[in-house]
Formats: structure tokens, C-alpha cells, sequence
């Protein structure tokens, strides 16, 4: 499942590297912290992964 916004792909990769141990799992806040707890590894690769043409900074919530 891709990323819908940029903010989210930047949260992936921050939760991403906090997994694999690449960053302290401490420094998370938010939703990058959110992430790596209910995430795996693959799928938060294929949300830090998407590509960055056409996504808005950050998507509504309804």
C-alpha cells in the first residue's frame, strides 16, 4: 500500500529505521511511533518507498 502523503512517507521512514535499529525508537513521536508498533518491516518499506511526484504534504482526515 503506498503512501498517500508525503508527511506519511516521511513518518514510514522514520519508523522504518527505528526497526531495523538504524535509529532510536525513542525519538519517534506521532505517527512514525504508531507505525513501528503496528507495522511490519515490508510494508513499511512499500510506504517509504513511494515514489514523491504528485503527492500532497499531508492528506485531510475525514
Amino acid at each position: 500500500m503506498p503512501a498517500k502523503s508525503k508527511a506519511q512517507q516521511k513518518a514510514a521512514g522514520a519508523a522504518l529505521a527505528a526497526k531495523r535499529g538504524e535509529a532510536k525508537k525513542s525519538d519517534l513521536k506521532g505517527a512514525s511511533k504508531e507505525m513501528e508498533k503496528s507495522m511490519s518491516e515490508s510494508q513499511l518499506e512499500d510506504f517509504a518507498s513511494t515514489k514523491h511526484k504528485g503527492k500532497p504534504e499531508h492528506v485531510a482526515h475525514h
